[in-house]
């Protein structure tokens, strides 16, 4: 039976095209008053960083101007979710309040606490599953327990369950009477990155026309610059997890699967943080790990000042783009966590800082599978720097890039490994020496792990 009037409380779904959320608002009620709300709560955390939040302003302004392309708009309003939800359903008279369901202790307590308040308003909140992904959380599970803590046989699983439907964009929409909107704000667009559904489609089109069939085979060049750069669009759900895969999935390519891969992979550590919300900051297979405390260290590596190129050359890509090349993230995480042994809670919480797509389920738990306190099956694998920065960069032109005191040395071997120039050619470029021998700290981490093995 429809309503009178619904609210589409957006979170993380910016978007109008493949989004149950308002297409299911829209069916059902004769008005829609389409809601953020810039929670105070979550600036609390940290987790509104600069550069989401111009980001997310960008997008905010780009879904207001698609909302206003069908009759409705966007309202933004700042304070605490419930409150202000409660106050504009009171007095839109609004019965229901549709919002994406999500994965984090912190977006879980925010639902429950929603759907009390409204329960006592005699109003109804209408989750909807698999606004965020291919296939919702819990969708698949492995016999006798809530979620896959494997990656393999999640996938064999994942590839084969159904996909929801499109849901179709509203081509109409009513805003309920005596709502007052203030004029169209300019979409504050981030002049390094833009946000929103509008240049993310763009984005997308681009890269399915240019870019995804050659990525199992350039992915992890890190010169070449060949991934999609999708991640802040799917963070902020300015394109949708669901059509993408169905992009993907209709190419009969290696490129396009090992992409459809990836999309998996998201999947995977959304449905594992679902079932254990506390591996945000526990590990979720404890090592027994005795984390060093090296302040010095960590500077080091948080300002690409640690002598080892390759790690420095992703630490600064990050600090100056907001966004790091994916096998740059492996290198770098593991050099924090396996050769300098300090905690990946402080490799996690710096990416939290600095990246546009820190999403929480995808950034604790990929730190944490590289920590080997997560996922993977070789808890203990130590990935060598100077090995990644030659397979993966053998003409040293990314390095080059990214640290330029570097860029004059003809040499790729000599720009991967200056300190065999000797320590006063050093000193002339104006480069560090390394902040920790390799193979000692190497030796030092799986002596600590020893222990693990038998637990």
């Amino acid at each position: 039976m429809p309503v009178h009037t619904a609210i589409v409380l957006f979170t993380r779904d910016l978007r109008i095209e493949d989004n149950p959320v308002l297409a299911a608002a829209a069916a059902n009620a004769e008005y829609v008053l389409p809601l953020f709300v810039q929670d105070v709560r979550l600036h609390a955390t940290g987790f509104a960083a600069q550069r989401r939040s111009e980001f997310l302003a960008s997008a905010l302004g780009d879904l207001d101007e698609r909302l206003r392309g069908r009759g409705a708009a966007l309202l933004i309003r700042h304070g605490e979710v419930v409150t202000e939800v409660c106050r504009l359903a009171e007095q839109t008279g609004a019965a229901e309040v549709h919002l994406a369901a999500d994965v984090s202790a912190f977006a879980a307590r925010r639902e429950r606490a929603l759907a009390a308040a409204l329960e006592r308003q005699r109003r109804k909140l209408v989750r909807h599953e698999a606004v965020h992904n291919v296939i919702a959380p819990g969708t698949v599970t492995p016999q006798g327990s809530d979620h896959f803590a494997v990656f393999t046989p999640y996938y064999r699983r994942w590839a084969d369950a159904p996909w929801r439907g499109q849901a179709a964009a509203p081509r109409g929409l009513r805003l309920p009477p005596g709502i007052e909107l203030s004029p169209q704000a300019g979409k504050g667009r981030s002049v390094r990155w833009p946000g929103g559904e509008t240049p993310a489609r763009g984005r997308a089109e681009r890269w399915l026309r240019q870019g995804i069939d050659e990525y199992q085979g350039r992915h992890d060049d890190l010169a070449a610059d060949a991934t999609s750069r999708l991640s802040p669009d799917l963070h902020f759900g300015c394109l949708s997890a669901r059509e993408l895969a169905e992009e993907a999935a209709a190419r009969d390519t290696a490129g396009a699967a090992a992409f459809l891969r990836q999309l998996a992979w998201r999947d995977f550590h959304h449905q594992v943080l679902a079932a254990r919300p506390a591996a945000a900051h526990r590990d979720y297979r404890p090592r027994g790990d005795a984390w060093r405390d090296d302040r010095q260290a960590l500077d080091a590596w948080r300002e690409g000042q640690t002598g080892i190129p390759i790690v420095d050359a992703g630490m600064r890509q990050l600090s100056r783009e907001g966004w790091m090349h994916n096998r740059a993230r492996l290198i770098v995480a593991s050099f924090l966590t396996k050769t300098l042994y300090l905690d990946w809670r402080h490799g996690a919480a710096h990416f939290t800082e600095h990246l546009l797509d820190a999403d929480i389920a995808n950034n604790q738990l990929n730190w944490q599978w590289v920590a080997g306190t997560g996922t993977d099956t070789r808890p203990n694998r130590v990935l060598n720097p100077l090995r990644q920065a030659e397979r993966y960069d053998p003409g040293a032109d990314y390095t080059r890039r990214w640290v330029p005191e570097l860029a004059g040395l003809k040499d790729p071997g000599d720009v991967h490994r200056p300190w065999r120039l000797g320590g006063p050619a050093l000193r002339k470029l104006g480069y560090p020496p390394p902040v920790t021998d390799l193979e000692t700290a190497r030796l030092r981490f799986l002596e600590q792990r020893k222990p693990s093995r038998n637990r």
